[in-house]
């Protein structure tokens, strides 16, 4: 977790001179990503919440995306068309400048989807939006965890930036 915190730092001296908001919606990361953001002192400046949505009843509970828009928009758990519904999602719902959203296989196997351990897809939504797949090739579990949360961030610097 200690390694997470400078990047979340960089995260929040940018939406603080920014002005502006974020909210998090994560998954095979555990609350990680929302965990080093509320590490930086002062987050209630800029974090709004998050949510850990880990299965389909949390999906639904949480992010009021229901199993029939899935089959409509042909979306499922551990994609990029999800990782962005999910994180557009968290920004209408919290009506924030920024949302956050990864989903994927921690390890140490697979999905139910066919993705390897090791398998995340993150995305933005903001003014500027973006997603990507990451692939570790590793079934450590709590060690893309870790790399999965500072992928997360990392991107997430990236994409405010531009």
């Amino acid at each position: 977790m200690k390694d997470l915190v400078p990047l979340a730092e960089k995260v929040a001296v940018h939406l603080i001179a920014q002005k502006q908001r974020i909210a998090i919606a994560e998954s095979s990361t555990g609350g990680l990503i929302s965990a080093a953001l509320l590490a930086v002192p002062g987050a209630s400046a800029y974090f709004l919440g998050s949510a850990v949505v880990y299965t389909r009843e949390a999906r639904r509970l949480l992010t009021d995306i229901t199993d029939a828009e899935m089959k409509v928009e042909g979306v499922r758990s551990s994609s990029e068309p999800y990782a962005e519904l999910l994180a557009q999602r968290m920004r209408a719902r919290f009506g924030c400048d920024w949302a956050l959203s990864e989903t994927g296989a921690a390890g140490p196997g697979g999905n139910r989807y066919g993705d390897a351990a090791g398998h995340t897809c993150i995305a933005v939504a903001g003014p500027s939006n973006a997603v990507m797949t990451l692939e570790t090739g590793n079934a450590d579990r709590l060690g893309n965890m870790h790399v999965f949360a500072s992928t997360a961030l990392t991107f997430l610097l990236h994409t405010m930036a531009k």
